[in-house]
């Protein structure tokens, strides 16, 4: 299989020599992705409805980045979809509600378990709207990783919010909901005159209030989910990159630390053919009719905040992957943590894909590079099986390099033209599209595009622990005919063996052929024939599996020597020849792969060169069991 032919709009190859590589970026991302870190409670885990369809939200609130502290009115419009009275929110309990005001007058209300209880006076219908403000204010919670974060640089404030997974409570009342998102927002923050705010969708408006302070208005007018969210504040300098897309050209507005201008102008311009890529392989970029933009924080990887990812640097593969989340994560967001590697797994693997596209010097190296990051452990699954354990769901070894490698192994599976096909209509399927989903929906596309029946592939490879190791024997006869025995073991017994189609390439120092074996069971034989005469074997060279320290043992050579033991032809046809050397011989015998005898002589004197009749034997692979007083040798032969 080869890659999709792209055309770009923007030639690669004049940012090419600016591209790096460094394998231990993905471990920098996803220890930087390790944020919100807060408690979470079983309703979360079970993605609640709570009676009501969210619709929009309006956040207008205060803060200085000098100041770890927030106040405000976040008011939500909201669809009721059963009998409604107690509108449900999350929202700390350490923040302090002033009022909640429905249709202009106060209602009940009551805080505890990090929950916020709204009453209100009668009863909703179902599919009857209706909206709520809520006036508050305080001091966000610490939260491990800090999802609300008051820090410097250079010596600057700096404010930001980082909610994913459970931080979005810590700092504005929402409704924690994968399922639900808003249909649109408006978040209008006062700050301090000097500084700037950079956040979701298109800044409308920024305008000095002649009393020392600057309210900025971003307006985003798709749906978003609530962890997705976000505002920074600073003394940003701001600057646009434009990327050239097939029917309109899309801006990418930079905020970042004036500090660091001069590289940040020099490194930007790469997400440009990122995107072109990405929009070429997967559809144009989601949010094309409002912007894509990137604001600087102090934190050690990013976060791709709808519209405007926060970019704790502006490292190639770090802009690749928060890009790709506009897509996967954003535009379709995951249904349940427990699915999060269709956020992150995906992510990882477009970033790859921006090297094997755009800079193809570094596709292997980064290929070689997750595979050894996965199999330094014998366990683990795609699937996160802890979804209260922040550290599990960003586990930079499952989550992100194995979940690439599954993305990379459905690839190689459905084919390129069936994969992108089935990408392609996940991320604009009507009931999934800026919306969520869950792994079952993506495998339905990609079974429609390929199909294939996927069930004991994601079986064995996201759900299932572990991965393969191959050991290959090989031999060619004169006339090109190859025998092959393909053995397999696993590293975790939650699977008991991964069925692939295993690529094979044989060369010499002229041609070369690829042959994909369809492998089926441990010890399977395989019997083709080639033009050329080979002088090697290659077991996936290219990494489309993610499998252990692989063997490949070649059986062409005329005569196979082991322990002062001499066996050839190797291969053979009617007859055998062993040169015991000498040595003492208790017996001699034939076994096939399985272990079983198939050909067994006593020998009592010294021995010299023994004639192994074989010529009704099957053609495969055999051991020649040789037995003396003080050990046992087997030497590996074809039949053919």
């Amino acid at each position: 299989m080869r890659p999709t032919t792209i055309v770009l709009l923007l030639l690669g190859n004049v940012l090419q020599a600016q591209v790096g590589f460094d394998k231990a970026q993905l471990y920098s991302i996803a220890r930087g992705e390790q944020h919100g870190h807060h408690g979470v409670r079983g309703s979360e885990r079970e993605a609640p409805t709570r009676s009501y369809d969210m619709k929009y939200h309006r956040l207008e609130l205060t803060v200085d980045p000098a100041v770890r502290a927030i106040s405000g009115t976040v008011t939500h419009h909201f669809e009721a979809t059963a009998t409604l009275q107690d509108l449900v929110l999350d929202l700390s309990t350490e923040l302090a509600v002033q009022q909640v005001t429905y249709h202009g007058g106060p209602v009940a209300v009551e805080a505890g378990d990090d929950l916020l209880t709204i009453t209100l006076p009668q009863p909703l219908a179902p599919g009857q709207l209706d909206s709520v403000s809520i006036i508050y204010g305080g001091v966000p919670p610490e939260t491990g990783f800090g999802s609300f974060v008051q820090s410097t640089h250079a010596e600057v404030p700096i404010l930001w919010t980082l909610s994913e997974p459970y931080g979005a409570r810590d700092w504005w009342p929402c409704k924690h909901d994968l399922g639900d998102k808003a249909d649109s927002l408006d978040l209008i923050v006062r700050v301090p005159t000097g500084q700037r705010v950079a956040a979701n969708g298109l800044l409308i408006a920024e305008q000095d209030q002649g009393d020392g302070t600057t309210v900025s208005h971003w307006r985003h007018r798709y749906p978003i989910a609530h962890y997705l969210v976000a505002f920074a504040v600073t003394n940003y300098a701001a600057y646009s990159d434009f990327a050239p897309l097939q029917d309109r050209t899309v801006e990418i507005l930079n905020y970042v630390f004036p500090e660091g201008l001069n590289d940040a102008t020099s490194s930007t311009p790469q997400c440009i053919a990122q995107m072109q890529l990405f929009s070429e392989l997967f559809g144009e970029y989601p949010f094309a009719d409002e912007k894509y933009g990137h604001a600087q924080f102090g934190w050690g990887g990013g976060m791709e905040h709808q519209t405007m990812s926060f970019m704790g640097n502006f490292s190639y593969e770090l802009m690749a992957h928060e890009l790709a989340h506009q897509w996967f994560g954003d535009r379709v967001t995951c249904g349940s943590w427990e699915d999060i590697w269709l956020n992150e797994g995906f992510a990882t693997y477009l970033s790859g894909l921006c090297y094997e596209h755009l800079a193809p010097q570094y596709w292997l190296p980064f290929k070689r590079g997750r595979r050894d990051n996965v199999i330094g452990q014998p366990g683990g699954s795609v699937r996160c099986t802890d979804t209260t354990s922040v550290a599990r769901l960003f586990d930079g070894r499952l989550t992100y390099a194995k979940g690439a490698f599954l993305v990379h192994m459905l690839r190689w599976v459905c084919g390129d033209s069936a994969f992108y096909a089935g990408c392609r209509n996940y991320l604009t399927d009507p009931e999934l599209s800026y919306s969520s989903a869950l792994t079952a929906q993506l495998q339905a596309h990609l079974e429609a595009s390929s199909g294939l029946d996927l069930d004991g592939f994601m079986a064995d490879w996201y759900v299932g622990e572990g991965f393969p190791t191959y050991q290959m024997e090989w031999a060619q006869d004169a006339s090109g005919n190859v025998d092959v025995t393909l053995g397999q073991t696993s590293s975790h017994p939650s699977v008991a063996f991964f069925e692939m189609p295993v690529p094979i390439r044989f060369k010499n120092g002229d041609q070369d052929s690829t042959v994909v074996l369809d492998h089926a069971f441990s010890g399977q034989s395989f019997a083709f024939t080639l033009p050329f005469q080979a002088d090697s074997a290659l077991l996936d060279p290219e990494i489309w599996i993610l499998s252990g320290q692989n063997i490949v043992t070649d059986l062409r050579a005329e005569g196979i020597t082991s322990a002062g033991f001499a066996l050839y032809p190797n291969p053979a046809k009617d007859v055998l020849y062993l040169d015991v050397a000498g040595a003492r011989i208790g017996s001699i015998s034939i076994i096939d792969r399985a272990g079983r005898s198939v050909l067994y002589g006593p020998v009592n004197a010294l021995g010299g060169i023994e004639a192994l009749p074989i010529a009704d034997l099957a053609p495969g692979v055999y051991g020649v069991v040789v037995e003396t007083p003080d050990r046992r040798v087997v030497l590996r032969f074809v039949k053919y």
